[in-house]
């Protein structure tokens, strides 16, 4: 009588376990999610060379063949992790530009980069590095350009205004981009100034060298060509 209730103790406990396994077992949707996360972390603290599928199976508690099975492989996360960060940063810098005052805008475009880095230091710390695959979804200068297009839409129509020449609207979106991105690399890790003060002093250059423009700029050096 006592092994048969020891039995059935086992049994119960036996069964208990299953249950648990089932309640706490992921959907492919939430264990590729899952992944993607730990990507993300490995990828941002150690870049793609220094992180191994056997590292993020380890972590995710799972087997190699299951982060193959969703990603073909490490490169095929890493590409997912780039590509969702892309369009974050993206979407986050095109989706501020709602303002009608050009230089508010100069002050949203500027934010939104500081608040990407400032939520998301993760992404931007994978973004700024170049790819280490030949066949990436993209990479931070594409991105920077595709931020720039967006900016030179705004730029041609105040140009226009002015009596600037539109077509050079491309050359000075690349150019106040790529001061904000290059900013923004370097507050990614002093944090120094606060973030309102940095948006601020790249306003301050942009706008004041934008209300300065010549229509037609001269060289004073020796170098004329």
């Amino acid at each position: 009588m006592i092994d048969a209730v020891a039995t059935d103790s086992s049994s119960t406990s036996g069964n208990d376990k299953q249950r648990r396994t089932r309640r706490t077992r992921m959907t492919g949707a939430e264990r590729r999610q899952q992944l993607l996360e730990i990507g993300r972390t490995l990828f941002a603290a150690k870049g793609f060379e220094g992180t191994s599928v056997e590292e993020i199976a380890a972590k995710a508690g799972v087997s190699k063949p299951v982060v193959y099975e969703h990603f073909g492989g490490k490169e095929g996360l890493y590409a997912v992790v780039v590509d969702r960060e892309m369009r974050r940063l993206l979407d986050m810098v095109t989706g501020s530009l709602t303002a009608g005052h050009p230089r508010e805008l100069c002050e949203q475009a500027a934010f939104a980069l500081l608040d990407y880095i400032e939520e998301y230091t993760d992404g931007f710390r994978i973004l700024v590095r170049d790819s280490p695959i030949p066949q990436s979804t993209g990479s931070f200068a594409s991105l920077i350009s595709d931020i720039a297009t967006q900016v030179e839409d705004i730029l041609g129509r105040e140009f226009k205004s002015r009596g600037f020449d539109p077509k050079l609207a491309p050359l000075y979106a690349q150019a106040l981009v790529g001061m904000v991105a290059l900013t923004g690399q370097w507050w990614l890790d002093v944090r120094r100034p606060k973030k309102a003060e940095v948006a601020a002093h790249l306003v301050n250059l942009a706008w004041h060298g934008l209300d300065g423009l010549e229509p037609k700029p001269r060289l004073i050096g020796h170098r004329k060509a």
